[in-house]
């Protein structure tokens, strides 16, 4: 064997295992590249919500909205923790995260939900609406979330003076993610106070009578089986199921509603 050659096979039998380290190095930089779907596998989310993610889309949606783990983030109304199970493990380490409830029963509920866990959810900020929000600095919020909850605040007319303070809480360039059952355009708008559901149009016209401006919409988590025209709102499908067991299989079959992902973004002036 000349010199050339067992110079040769020497290189070849030392890289050989690099080999394995390298495909073990690019298998941790995927795993970092995706703290979001870590944060939805998470084993400390309850079942019946990880049951939920085929209509909730949780990755995807965080996606859209461009929520990253070192960022401030609000999540406005979280009520049962559904997102606060993703969001808390996914901020943990290197973010922030405000859970700015609405005062009332759900807050306590709420409480209740976090001193379960401490463990996970000892991070958390919890912020009383409207009473206290000022703890959250004003312009220092990357990314604000509202999960189904644009219509609570039309039927209660509240929305006007809640979207300014998610404006004021928002920094320049900050974004507002916004889920919520969505009502045809052709529709009476009057049902927006009554049906759960409303217009695309509408939560634009809200927003950027607030000062956002619109950014773009997903159909992650559209539902075209939902005619949105059921005798007791969205309350009729699932999870509610307004109407108990009476046509309860047809209603499961439909699946929960059909809902518009939108995102608004306050103007860097």
């Amino acid at each position: 064997m000349t010199r050339t050659a067992r110079a040769a096979l020497l290189l070849t039998g030392l890289s050989l295992p690099l080999l394995p380290l390298a495909a073990q190095h690019a298998g941790h930089h995927h795993q970092a590249a995706d703290p979001i779907a870590a944060a939805v596998a998470a084993p400390s989310r309850a079942p019946a919500n990880v049951a939920r993610d085929k209509y909730r889309h949780p990755a995807e949606t965080l996606a859209f909205f461009g929520v990253k783990p070192d960022q401030t983030v609000v999540e406005y109304a979280p009520s049962g923790g559904w997102y606060t199970e993703i969001l808390a493990p996914l901020l943990h380490e290197k973010g922030t995260f405000y859970a700015l409830q609405p005062t009332g029963r759900a807050l306590d509920g709420y409480k209740a939900f976090l001193e379960a866990k401490p463990d996970i959810y000892d991070k958390v900020k919890l912020v009383p609406f409207p009473d206290r929000t000022s703890e959250i600095p004003a312009g220092s919020v990357d990314t604000l979330l509202t999960f189904r909850n644009v219509h609570n605040m039309v039927m209660a007319g509240t929305e006007a003076a809640t979207f300014k303070a998610f404006y004021d809480l928002l920094k320049p360039g900050g974004t507002l993610g916004v889920v919520d059952h969505r009502l045809p355009e052709g529709r009476d708008t009057a049902l927006e106070k009554s049906s759960g559901y409303l217009k695309m149009s509408t939560i634009r016209r809200i927003a950027e009578a607030a000062g956002f401006e619109y950014a773009g919409s997903s159909e992650i988590n559209a539902n075209p089986r939902d005619s949105a025209d059921w005798e007791k709102g969205v309350w009729t499908l699932p999870p509610t199921l307004s109407k108990g067991d009476v046509d309860r299989a047809k209603y499961l079959a439909v699946g929960e509603s059909d809902r518009m992902t939108l995102r608004f973004r306050k103007p860097v002036k």
